[in-house]
């Protein structure tokens, strides 16, 4: 209790910080939003290839918006040398670690519940009749996303190339989130039985275990180094 407690006050300090601001809100939820256009107008909604690449335009917009917010993830802390009293205090390495993932994941969560409508009215899909199970593969994609993605956010947060850095270290490796998700999204679009679905989600939380676990532990020596 103790752990999540501490790692609760990293969450409320991370999201604090970006509502007084905004800046990085908006501006991911902005480009999410010029992502779908351009497809929109790339790929009419009532064209035959629609249903083959809507779930990839839709992860495009997540998984790119994702990497913007990630990049800002440590930024601050660099900026004002936070970082380096925050691994000063007692508070344990991997808690900050979970504060900073839980921080991520709820921000990229709020970014996509804003694409998501505009999404269904781009390329006219009715979610709500399965808006439930879209939710789980959003969720266990998201966090093996964030799991890694905070990680490596460390690792490039004091290189000066870390916008470059973050989506080639990240990309290779969440690239079975990206196809189970994209082949999940695809199967619910398509209106296929729920066991199409089960493979892509045993994937998803293999991957959510293996690497949130990995990262919680690697994650001191990544700050250590960096």
């Amino acid at each position: 209790m103790r752990l999540l407690r501490q790692a609760g006050w990293i969450v409320w300090k991370d999201l604090l910080t970006e509502y007084r601001g905004k800046e990085a809100f908006l501006s991911t939820v902005f480009f999410a939003f010029l992502v779908l256009i351009i497809f929109n107008f790339a790929f009419s909604p009532g064209s035959e290839s629609t249903p083959e690449v809507a779930p990839g335009i839709l992860w495009v917009a997540f998984t790119f918006s994702g990497v913007l917010s990630l990049n800002r993830s440590f930024l601050m802390e660099k900026e004002t040398a936070t970082l380096e009293a925050l691994l000063l205090s007692p508070l344990p390495r991997g808690t900050l670690y979970l504060g900073k993932m839980a921080a991520n994941l709820l921000f990229l969560l709020l970014v996509e519940a804003l694409i998501l409508p505009m999404f269904a009215v781009f390329f006219n899909y009715n979610l709500l009749p399965f808006s439930a199970t879209l939710a789980l593969v959003v969720l266990l994609a998201d966090v093996g996303f964030v799991a890694v993605g905070t990680l490596f956010a460390a690792m490039a947060a004091s290189l000066k190339t870390r916008e470059i850095l973050l989506p080639i270290l990240l990309f290779p490796i969440v690239v079975p989130v990206l196809i189970s998700a994209v082949k999940a999204t695809g199967a619910l679009l398509e209106r296929l039985e729920f066991g199409e679905l089960i493979p892509w989600l045993k994937i998803l939380a293999a991957f959510d275990l293996v690497f949130v676990w990995v990262s919680y532990w690697v994650f001191e020596y990544v700050v250590e180094e960096s």
